[in-house]
């Protein structure tokens, strides 16, 4: 069998083997020829919020441990917001653009498929709508006719085989960035936000405090979405956010003792 043949016989195989409710995305993995592609938008927004609030807080108290100047605390604050908001929107622009590249390629490669094998693109969309439900007769005609127009054609294979919108490509690159800053930034001035009006102990606690209220809530908010309860979401986030910033308050504070002496 030729390696056109192979894949067609895969793709054959799911639908003779009537697993209800089979679409374009199973098919593409089952014929092994396409990636999968996407994005996630909650993703971003939790990992963001949460990235910026607890990497900030475990900055800001690992700080504190070592010394109670507030300038300088407020510095490493401050300092700690802009350079992980800077990173959390490179690496969101290089993610997106880079799923957009692979899904420019992948459409690329169905356009070339169009054009250079229009039959064996027919057949496989009409095994596609077989899966889906469609009979012989119906998914035939019905291929013939999305295939009768190239741009037609392209659109449908896209979508139906790849699950990639052509005049989308995974949304805006610089979007995803300017979001994955702001979000970032929103989580990592909850903890600086304190220092900027007390000083001390009161300023550190307060800190710890508002960290607190916004970790829970992070963490309920992930429930929403995960379907746990929300006072254990907002819980377990909140004692690895405070896990995490007495760790580096207690190694801070012996980094400090060290230097000092």
């Amino acid at each position: 069998m030729t390696e056109e043949e192979r894949m067609h016989a895969r793709v054959l195989g799911a639908v003779l083997a009537k697993s209800p409710g089979v679409g374009g995305g199973v098919l593409a993995r089952i014929e092994g020829r396409h990636r999968n592609v996407g994005g996630n938008a909650l993703r971003a927004a939790v990992l963001g919020a949460n990235d910026g609030l607890s990497s900030n807080l475990s900055l800001l108290m690992g700080v504190a441990g070592a010394t109670a100047d507030r300038s300088t605390i407020l510095l490493t604050g401050l300092a700690g917001l802009l350079a992980g908001a800077c990173s959390m929107a490179l690496g969101e622009w290089v993610s997106v653009t880079s799923a957009r590249e692979l899904a420019q390629r992948e459409v690329g490669i169905e356009r070339s498929e169009v054009e250079q094998n229009p039959t064996e693109e027919r057949e496989e969309l009409q095994l596609i709508y077989e899966a889906k439900g469609l009979t012989a007769n119906e998914a035939d005609r019905l291929s013939r006719a999305v295939m009768s127009d190239e741009r037609t054609a392209l659109d449908t294979l896209s979508h139906e085989e790849l699950g990639i919108d052509p005049d989308q490509l995974g949304g805006s690159a610089w979007t995803a960035a300017i979001t994955s800053f702001l979000l970032f930034a929103a989580g990592a001035i909850v903890p600086v936000v304190p220092f900027f009006f007390v000083t001390g102990t009161r300023a550190a606690v307060a800190s710890l405090a508002a960290a607190g209220v916004a970790l829970f809530v992070i963490g309920a908010a992930i429930s929403l979405f995960t379907r746990r309860g929300v006072v254990w979401s907002g819980t377990r986030q909140l004692l690895l956010g405070f896990a995490a910033a007495a760790a580096t308050y207690a190694i801070g504070h012996a980094v400090g003792v060290a230097i000092a002496g």
